[in-house]
């Protein structure tokens, strides 16, 4: 997953898109982790995204959206890998990456 993002956030670095926007990669103290990748001036920016919502079970919970042009993924703390994986899922398929 992290050579996809790393190649995802390449392909959106013009000299300019990196300097102001990126991604976020940080820890929860529920415990797990916080992932936030702007997505404005990509290719992303206008595409919908349908919410996941696995709030079940407790350490294996994952939430995902998109608002204000920015994906959101927060999870559990064994969670990031998945986390990754449903950014990743939706960008393939709308040939973002």
């Amino acid at each position: 997953m992290l050579e996809e993002l790393e190649s995802w956030y390449y392909s959106n670095c013009n000299k300019d898109w990196e300097h102001q926007f990126g991604i976020k990669i940080d820890t929860l103290d529920n415990p797990g982790w916080r992932v936030e990748i702007d997505l404005e001036e990509t290719k992303l920016e206008d595409i919908s995204f349908e919410e996941v919502n696995n709030i079940e079970p407790e350490l294996e919970w994952i939430v995902c959206k998109v608002e204000n042009k920015k994906f959101t993924g927060v999870g559990g703390p064994k969670e990031l890998n998945d986390i990754l994986k449903v950014f990743i899922s939706w960008a393939k398929l709308n040939n973002a990456i």
